[in-house]
């Protein structure tokens, strides 16, 4: 998925509500678990596939009441007590483990709704998820929602640029590349060049157009948990801010979030209001 095992996921931190922990880390070792599946280790797609097939069956398992296959009792047993204690929803879950089988199979991405319909399952449903644990459903907030979680996807995408490439993992669509005289790498990584930089700038554009559309949802939220959304859609920008001082040469150096942006983050965050959401 290329978000190595859910990092932008605001997991049990000091700033999570104790009394929604447990819900929190269900899900998140419900998502880490199955990413790895997909994703690490040496096992042919074939067994990857299996896997996630049987998981997914221990998925049902639970959301039905029924006892699981006992392969992975970390995850489904937590998992189990939460779909019953705050009635999760389960497609958003099956979501989940439609996007990771999708990785598995590593297709081409031939324009934005493409990659939009992958962060619509890969992405989205992490958000929604948290929203149903803070009894948060009105449509305008689960779009803003959908479109921070998508927008954190796609910086992640251009973050690791480099990374993904030498994996022979490709985000970037056809049609953007194709409008700056660029074609899907096949066998290689992409080449560097004035091209692929300013398709990246694009797209990187495009990602931040997304957060600030969702940001007002970080004032909607409340309490500790708000503050923690804030950083979130704080760190997604300053992330874009990295690789623009980059010149959006990610193919080759990977920008990241460390303790010495922490303040910077915190003061942009306090600062966030109606009037500037981000």
């Amino acid at each position: 998925m290329g978000v190595d095992h859910y990092e932008n996921f605001p997991v049990a931190s000091l700033l999570c509500p104790p009394a929604l922990r447990p819900a929190i880390m269900a899900i998140y070792g419900f998502a880490r678990t199955a990413d790895d599946l997909a994703d690490e280790g040496d096992a042919p797609a074939d067994q990857r596939l299996a896997d996630l097939s049987a998981y997914r069956a221990d998925l049902e398992a639970s959301a039905a009441g029924r006892p699981t296959s006992g392969r992975w009792p970390g995850v489904f047993e937590p998992l189990a007590r939460v779909l019953v204690q705050h009635a999760l929803p389960v497609p958003l879950l099956r979501d989940l483990l439609s996007a990771f089988e999708q990785d598995v199979h590593n297709p081409p991405y031939p324009d934005r709704a493409a990659l939009l319909d992958y962060c619509r399952r890969s992405a989205n449903p992490v958000g929604r998820l948290l929203l149903h644990l803070y009894g948060i459903g009105e449509p305008a907030e689960l779009g803003r929602s959908d479109a921070i979680c998508t927008a954190l996807q796609l910086i992640n995408f251009w973050q690791d640029l480099g990374r993904d490439q030498r994996r022979g993992r490709n985000y970037l669509p056809a049609a953007d590349l194709a409008r700056h005289g660029l074609a899907l790498p096949s066998g290689a990584p992409i080449s560097d060049g004035p091209g692929l930089r300013a398709c990246l700038r694009e797209l990187c554009d495009w990602a931040r157009a997304l957060m600030r559309q969702g940001a007002p949802l970080a004032l909607r939220v409340p309490g500790r948990a708000g503050l923690e959304l804030r950083l979130v859609v704080q760190g997604g920008l300053r992330i874009l801010e990295k690789i623009e001082r980059l010149q959006h040469d990610t193919l080759h150096r990977r920008p990241t979030i460390g303790k010495a942006d922490a303040p910077l983050l915190l003061w942009r965050a306090l600062r966030m209001s109606p009037q500037r959401p981000a």
